[in-house]
């Protein structure tokens, strides 16, 4: 049987945060839990390798991070060769769980964990430890019936060995995520919609930068769509911000044109101004992009990593609703886009201040 809370040691109160290495989302929406977690008096180790460990060291550079391997997926080139990458990769995926299965066994004792919070890690649940899963993703959209319940039986079946499931989204209809949220079926354990989790906080900034491009996710779809965006920018004239999302390379590259400023990572902070000095932003739609869009309402362009379902329905859902506009990456045209974007009336994304998280983690202590 899993550990309750009553049997947890409060008088030690250590909790283990660990996010999954698929691009650097996992790890930004990661930084608000973990503020959460310090504000409320509890020590947090982080748990992670690569760049989102690095990434999460800047930001919390006084605690510890100790090393866990990463499932290291990777896209395809072309869209019509996505679900066989992924698919070739399952054996890959199937060890790095059993790894930091055992892992977890010898860190729990180690460091005397009490609490584990596994942001789509499906291997970080025990026994001697309270888990709790985070993901947005309780529905998986693949575009075929038989796959999606193929997936969800896989999903959940991982989701109920933790003791609850915690997701960054709103509760009812007016939410961010749609059906990947919100599914007709729900895992057996409880299930905490915990807000939409954002680094970020809205200023009064002015807006002097008339375009704001942040890339993320795994490779090598991050690059095919830099220089996408690098040749439609070739010879603007719009004052440019480009951050590319690469925190364990030296901070600044140069271009020649004078317009464009390109940045490979910026702390929290810094970039949080630079999203709210700017006019529109470009970005991937992934969920944790979406989240902090939809806190600092940002008008946007999303564009899916083709063949990633979830970011190809979320962009279409999100557009729908006025959210933002929704563009492909293949033939992509930013002056159109743009156009498009200055024509379109949006509508304020939901948001919710009822301190969800802060409560989640209360109930813990």
């Amino acid at each position: 049987m899993p550990l309750s809370l009553q049997n947890i040691n409060i008088s030690r109160k250590r909790v283990l945060i660990a996010p999954l290495d698929w691009g650097l989302g996992h790890a930004t929406r990661c930084i608000p839990i973990i503020k959460e977690f310090a504000a409320q008096g509890l020590e947090v180790i982080i748990a992670g390798e690569k760049a989102g460990a690095v990434l999460l060291q800047k930001e919390f550079p006084n605690l510890k991070i100790i090393n866990l391997q990463g499932y290291g997926i990777s896209y395809a080139k072309k869209q019509q060769f996505f679900f066989t990458k992924i698919l070739s990769q399952i054996p890959k995926i199937n060890a790095a769980i059993k790894h930091e299965n055992k892992w977890l066994q010898k860190i729990i004792e180690k460091y005397k964990i009490d609490i584990v919070v596994a942001d789509n890690r499906y291997g970080l649940y025990n026994k001697n430890c309270y888990c709790i899963f985070i993901t947005h993703q309780l529905f998986v959209k693949t575009g075929n019936p038989f796959t999606e319940w193929l997936a969800q039986k896989i999903n959940y079946g991982y989701i109920n060995k933790f003791n609850e499931c915690w997701v960054p989204d709103v509760e009812g209809n007016e939410n961010l995520a749609g059906k990947l949220s919100h599914p007709l079926v729900m895992p057996k354990i409880p299930v905490k919609y915990i807000g939409i989790l954002s680094r970020f906080t809205r200023l009064g900034a002015e807006k002097n930068i008339d375009l704001l491009v942040m890339l993320s996710g795994p490779e090598p779809q991050r690059t095919i769509l830099e220089e996408i965006l690098l040749g439609e920018l070739k010879e603007t004239v719009l004052k440019t911000v480009f951050v590319r999302g690469l925190p364990n390379q030296p901070n600044k590259i140069f271009i020649e044109n004078k317009s464009i400023e390109i940045i490979n990572h910026l702390p929290a902070n810094e970039l949080n101004a630079l999203i709210c000095a700017a006019k529109i932003v470009v970005a991937r739609s992934g969920y944790s992009t979406v989240m902090d869009i939809a806190v600092l309402q940002k008008p946007s362009i999303l564009i899916p990593t083709p063949g990633q379902t979830e970011q190809e329905y979320l962009a279409k859902y999100l557009a729908e609703k006025k959210y933002c506009i929704m563009a492909k990456q293949k033939g992509f045209n930013l002056q159109n886009e743009t156009e498009k974007l200055n024509k379109t009336t949006l509508e304020k994304s939901p948001l919710v201040q009822d301190e969800v998280l802060k409560k989640a983690i209360n109930g813990l202590k």
